[in-house]
């Protein structure tokens, strides 16, 4: 499933790294609305998860589903899942508005959940969702996956961990994606149902500040969305930005459109700045353009050491997917704690809520 041109079947594979035998951790997927949940199932079974059930109403994608994890059995309802007492973790690619509802039956059910991002589309969803989490102590994990599912993104963490950029203060976040209208649902034209661009594909952006400027909590300064060059669906946002400010003072610019040319050999030019104190870090995680060479997952490292350059394609791996499991099985907070991901789910919520309407 992993095609680099087509942004919504884009689905990482790495290195096989398991972290438990077959058969000791089970997982299920319920709502296959989003190619993305190839991408969280290929990190978790190469994790070592074992991927026994899939449900979905279109029972056409379960089938196609089930060609790509013969494992996974095809379910006759949500329920049948969820009464399941070997499956530990329900992943789920829903509808973005109809998530938090399957994450909230799995949670009640006594499953951990992970979902694609945006892991919800209200402030009203957020609020159930805590409560949820709280009630019955299970987990309610996010596919953030610009960044846990990016070698150049999980290496740029390491860099900062090691104090070679000193003190993060800023970050500049870049997401645009190819639209391929023709080959969309129609709920991602629907702006209940998807949240909006600063929900949608503004989470991922929003989740790297807090993770990389190492914030908890951000204020919404300013944030505009637009709908340039879709009059034919007007529920779209075709361009957003956002402007954040930390509550340790660090601050973010953070910009998402759908305006990739066809020329572009990827889905998107992803790219990320981080400054600090005393060095500045810069992604190029998808395509280094101009070379014609096909490679991704570029780091650039300036600091008092020099200027470096490091290529780190199929050399990290995704330590995040093994973690989870991890997490899942010892109740501890590795890979993710549950503050960060409602966290991001919450900015972007509050984004999108706040956003002036430039045209």
């Amino acid at each position: 499933m992993e095609n680099k041109k087509d942004g919504m079947n884009y689905a990482p594979k790495g290195k096989p790294q398991p972290v438990v035998k077959e058969g000791e951790f089970c997982i299920a997927a319920i709502g296959l609305d989003h190619g993305h949940i190839y991408g969280m199932c290929n990190g978790l079974t190469e994790a070592g998860a074992t991927l026994k059930w899939v449900y979905d109403k279109d029972i056409t994608k379960a089938e196609a589903f089930r060609k790509a994890y013969p494992s996974a059995k095809i379910a006759s309802s949500q329920e049948e899942i969820l009464e399941d007492p070997e499956v530990k973790l329900v992943c789920s690619a829903a509808i973005t508005s109809e998530r938090c509802g399957i994450g909230i039956k799995a949670i009640s059910a006594g499953k951990d959940y992970f979902c694609d991002k945006a892991p919800l589309t209200t402030l009203e969803q957020l609020q159930q969702a805590r409560e949820a989490v709280a009630t019955y102590h299970r987990k309610y994990m996010v596919y953030y996956g610009e960044r846990i599912h990016v070698e150049a993104a999980v290496y740029a963490g390491y860099l900062i961990d090691q104090g070679l950029i000193g003190t993060p203060i800023h970050l500049d976040g870049f997401g645009p994606h190819r639209l391929g209208a023709a080959g969309r649902p129609d709920w991602f034209f629907e702006k209940d149902k998807y949240g909006g661009i600063l929900c949608d594909i503004g989470s991922h952006q929003i989740e790297q500040f807090l993770y990389y400027c190492r914030e908890t909590d951000a204020d919404v300064v300013y944030s505009q969305v637009a709908n340039y060059a879709n009059p034919d669906h007007p529920g779209l946002e075709d361009y957003g930005d956002v402007t954040l400010v930390g509550k340790n003072g660090t601050t973010a610019h953070l910009r998402l459109d759908w305006f990739t040319p066809d020329g572009l050999s990827t889905w998107g030019d992803g790219r990320t700045f981080i400054i600090g104190t005393e060095g500045y870090i810069e992604l190029r995680k998808y395509v280094n353009i101009g070379t014609n060479d096909g490679s991704s997952d570029h780091v650039y490292l300036v600091n008092k050491d020099g200027e470096q350059h490091f290529e780190v394609a199929g050399k990290v791996g995704y330590p995040y997917f093994g973690q989870l499991i991890l997490d899942c099985i010892n109740r501890t907070e590795n890979a993710m704690t549950q503050e960060h991901a409602f966290k991001a789910a919450e900015l972007c919520v509050k984004a999108e809520l706040q956003a002036h309407k430039i045209k």
